[in-house]
């Protein structure tokens, strides 16, 4: 058997096999024939973790932390974690294998394309949380955001797609709107739900979960 450094955290259903259908396409890309990307999968119960979602706390730090000890057991050196706003809670717990990170990697990605302002697509949350931003102005990157009604707008469209409710004029909608803030900064899309649906070839638009995607397929490479 095929050894692996990767764990993956399961956490909600669509993002999760978002991440899984995206790593097997990527490893697939690569590697040919019938390639899958080798991992192992730590499912969690994530009803009881979102709903202590979006805010960090001692009851989200104690269950996370139960999840992260049993993958310290693993013999793996890489987790993947497939949740942006849950790495606000995994910043506060130890552990010794390496976390694929969405904010640093993006940070890397940001300064590597030149980019000194960004705009900021999330869950309503995020976007007004200073957990991202904070980290962006601290590597000199200016972080703008959408008006109020287009985040309102923004976190329905994640709403919907977690939801699995979402409409082809919901989509066309959230499409239109990301094409006329990439035209004037480019964007980041900081919700995983926001990066299933998201267009395809738009250099402007930077996806957080596909730099993890990206970063976990060149490592188990």
């Amino acid at each position: 058997m095929h050894k692996t450094n990767l764990a993956i955290l399961g956490l909600g259903s669509r993002s999760t096999i978002f991440y899984l259908n995206e790593l097997n396409i990527l490893y697939n890309k690569i590697k040919g024939c019938y390639s899958t990307c080798p991992f192992i999968l730590l499912n969690t119960n994530f009803n009881t973790i979102n709903s202590l979602l979006p805010n960090p706390s001692s009851q989200l730090d104690k269950i996370l932390s139960a999840y992260i000890n049993k993958i310290e057991a693993l013999d793996i050196t890489h987790l993947l974690i497939p949740n942006i706003t849950l790495h606000e809670t995994i910043d506060r717990i130890k552990t010794k294998k390496n976390i694929l990170h969405p904010i640093a990697l993006t940070i890397k990605k940001i300064k590597q394309n030149n980019w000194n302002t960004v705009v900021l697509f999330g869950s309503f949350f995020s976007m007004n949380s200073t957990y991202i931003k904070n980290a962006f102005n601290a590597n000199g990157i200016k972080v703008v955001l959408p008006s109020q009604e287009d985040m309102l707008f923004i976190d329905e469209v994640r709403k919907r797609i977690y939801s699995e409710t979402e409409s082809m004029q919901l989509i066309e909608k959230y499409h239109s709107l990301l094409h006329n803030y990439s035209v004037i900064h480019p964007v980041i899309l900081c919700c995983t739900e926001l990066s299933i649906l998201k267009p395809k070839n738009n250099a402007l638009i930077l996806d957080m979960a596909e730099v993890q995607l990206q970063e976990a397929v060149q490592f188990v490479m």
